[in-house]
């Protein structure tokens, strides 16, 4: 059997501020540095746009721990719109989001919590209750890159399969043992036990159990 396919390490994580004011990211900024965690801080909605604009996200993006802290309001694209833009990009699994708000903004903050956004934090906050949630959201965002890596993964797999192949598998994950395999395919048993075979090579699994466990979350 071929050895498995090994996801190369995750990169150190990174935490994203998107807040139009100065003394806020570097207060922020420095919060977390305490903490150990690295930031990068973008004084409005535009240039975090323009940002994402420079990375590769077809080519999986971000490819380390990421979270963004974003405000609720913003001169010229606000936060929530950021937000919407993010969730039509695919992004805030990779990218979870905790908004930063006033106490004025908080049902817009719970609402958005609904559409997807990791937390939100009311101004003026708890510094180890923000940075524990960051810490928490970045962790949830290596293991989203994580899953992302296995279904590319998978489908680079499956895209290697004949089309015996894939319809031995598909009797194999139903449950069928070889001869009713043989029966439903009209092959000879031989057949389906070298198809078999290779088909549990190719896709680095040694049991019928392993392969549906492997497709059980992304079947295509």
């Amino acid at each position: 059997m071929m050895a498995p396919v090994v996801s190369p390490p995750l990169g150190l994580p990174m935490v994203y501020l998107v807040d139009d004011e100065t003394v806020v990211r570097e207060a922020l900024a420095w919060l977390l540095r305490s903490r150990r965690l690295l930031s990068e801080g973008h004084a409005h909605a535009e240039a975090f746009e323009a940002f994402l604009a420079t990375r590769d996200l077809a080519g999986g993006w971000p490819d380390a721990p990421s979270c963004l802290l974003l405000d609720v309001r913003m001169p010229g694209t606000s936060g929530l719109v950021l937000f919407e833009r993010l969730i039509e990009r695919g992004l805030i699994e990779a990218l979870p989001v905790i908004f930063l708000t006033g106490h004025g903004d908080v049902p817009t903050a719970v609402a958005a919590v609904k559409r997807g956004a990791f937390d939100f934090v009311e101004k003026p906050f708890s510094d180890n209750a923000l940075v524990d949630r960051v810490v928490q959201a970045l962790a949830a965002s290596g293991e989203a890159i994580q899953r992302r890596r296995g279904r590319k993964t998978l489908h680079k797999l499956l895209a290697e399969l004949t089309e015996r192949e894939r319809e031995v598998m598909a009797c194999v994950v139903a449950g069928l043992a070889n001869k009713l395999i043989a029966d439903e395919l009209d092959i000879s048993v031989r057949t389906v036990e070298v198809h078999r075979a290779r088909l549990f090579d190719k896709m680095n699994v040694r049991s019928a159990v392993e392969l549906a466990n492997l497709l059980r979350d992304d079947p295509a």
